[in-house]
C-alpha cells in the first residue's frame, strides 16, 4: 500500500509538472558567454544549463548562449548584465579584478581551495554571501556554475628552472595571477581565449596561462610553446559564475529562481567530471606530440608563494572589502587543510606513493 502510494504520488508530480509550467509566464533572456564555442567543456557549461532550464520549465523559460564575442566583448559580459543590455551572462569573477580585486576570490586565487573546498566556502562557508554583496554593487547576483578543477602552469617559450626567468616575460595571466608573476619579474597581459595562440606565435607573448590539457590542447598551445608546467597551484581550481541583472532576477518568478540555481548545480557537476575525464587523454597526446612537461622547480614555488602573500597583504591594506574577504576565506582554507592532511589529503598522498612504487 505504502508502494502503491509512493508511486501515484510520483506520477502526479510527473503529470502536474507540464500544467505548472505553463501556468508560468513566458520568459526569454540572452545569455552572453566569456568562452569561445571552441572549448565545448567551459562554453558548454552555458549550453548545459540553458537546455536544463528549457526542459525544467517545459519551455517556457528560455536562456540563449551566445560564445565570446558575438553579442559583446568576452571581458566585458559583467557591464552587460549591470546595465541590462542583456538579462545574464556566463563568465569568471577573475576578469573584473579592475572593478574590484576581491571579486578573484569568486573563481580562485593562487594557492588557493581546490574545486571541493571552493564548493564548501561558497555554499557552507559564507562565500555566497560575501559574494554576491559584491556583485550587488554592479547590480547582479551571482549563481556558481562550473569549475575547471585543478590548472596547469602554463606554456612557455624557455624553460624556467629558478624565479629569476620569469624576469621580462610578457605572459598571458588573468586576476591576481598577473600581479604575482609581476612581482618575479614577468610582464602580464589579459587576453580572451582567442587571442592567446596567435600572441604566442608572432612572439606578442613568451608565455600564456590558459586551462589544462583538454582546452589547452583544442587551443594548440602545444605548437607554439614546447615546455609545459605543473603542478597547478596557482590555480588549484577555478570556478565560473552564472550572473543575473538585479533587477531581472527580481522580477523571475520564484519557481524560475530555483530551476535557475538547480540548473546551476547540475552544469557544475557535470563540467568538473568532463575536464578529469577529457584532462587525461590530452595531456598523453600533447607528451606523445613532443611537449615537454616539467614540474615547477621548489625554489620557484616557494617564490611565487612568497609573492602571492606579498600581493594579498599589500592589497588588504588598502582595501577594506578585500581585506574582510581575504580574512575570512584564509580562516576556512586553514581548516580545510588541517582536515585535508588528517584525511582524504593524507590518503591521496599515500596512493601517489604507492603508484610511482609499480
Amino acid at each position: 500500500m505504502q508502494r502503491r502510494s509512493i508511486l501515484a504520488g510520483a506520477a502526479a508530480t510527473a503529470v502536474a509538472a507540464p500544467a505548472i509550467a505553463q501556468s508560468q509566464p513566458a520568459i526569454r533572456w540572452r545569455m552572453p558567454s566569456s568562452f569561445p564555442k571552441s572549448l565545448d567543456t567551459v562554453f558548454g557549461g552555458a549550453v548545459a544549463i540553458s537546455n536544463i532550464v528549457k526542459n525544467l520549465t517545459d519551455g517556457r523559460f528560455t536562456i540563449t548562449p551566445f560564445a565570446a564575442g558575438e553579442i559583446m566583448p568576452p571581458l566585458a559580459v559583467l557591464d552587460g548584465v549591470q546595465s541590462r543590455s542583456v538579462e545574464c551572462g556566463h563568465t569568471a569573477g577573475f576578469y573584473y579584478v579592475g572593478k574590484e580585486p576581491a571579486l578573484a576570490f569568486d573563481t580562485g586565487v593562487p594557492f588557493g581551495m581546490t574545486p571541493r573546498q571552493h564548493a564548501a566556502w561558497m555554499n557552507q562557508g559564507g562565500g555566497l554571501a560575501l559574494m554576491r554583496e559584491i556583485y550587488d554593487r554592479f547590480d547582479a547576483v551571482q549563481i556558481p556554475c562550473g569549475n575547471t578543477g585543478a590548472q596547469m602552469g602554463g606554456w612557455f617559450r624557455k624553460e624556467i628552472k629558478r624565479p629569476e626567468d620569469f624576469q621580462g616575460l610578457r605572459m598571458r595571466v588573468p586576476g591576481l595571477l598577473g600581479r604575482v608573476y609581476a612581482k618575479l619579474g614577468a610582464t602580464p597581459q589579459q587576453l580572451p581565449a582567442s587571442d592567446v595562440y596567435p600572441a604566442l606565435e608572432k612572439g606578442i607573448l613568451d608565455a600564456a596561462e590558459f586551462v589544462g590539457p583538454y582546452d589547452d590542447e583544442k587551443l594548440g598551445l602545444a605548437r607554439v610553446a614546447r615546455y609545459y608546467y605543473g603542478p597547478g597551484v596557482m590555480e588549484l581550481g577555478a570556478s565560473l559564475c552564472f550572473i543575473v541583472n538585479k533587477k531581472a532576477w527580481a522580477e523571475l518568478p520564484e519557481g524560475y529562481r530555483a530551476v535557475l540555481e538547480a540548473a546551476c548545480a547540475q552544469a557544475s557537476a557535470e563540467m568538473l567530471a568532463k575536464y578529469d575525464v577529457g584532462n587525461v587523454a590530452a595531456l598523453k597526446r600533447i607528451v606523445g606530440g613532443g611537449a615537454k612537461l616539467s614540474y615547477w622547480p621548489r625554489p620557484v614555488m616557494d617564490a611565487l608563494h612568497k609573492a602571492t602573500r606579498e600581493v594579498f597583504e599589500e592589497e588588504a591594506a588598502t582595501n577594506a572589502v578585500f581585506r574582510a574577504v581575504y580574512t575570512q576565506w584564509r580562516s576556512f582554507l586553514d581548516d580545510q587543510l588541517t582536515w585535508a592532511s588528517v584525511n582524504d589529503g593524507a590518503a591521496e598522498q599515500y596512493m601517489l606513493g604507492t603508484q610511482r612504487k609499480r
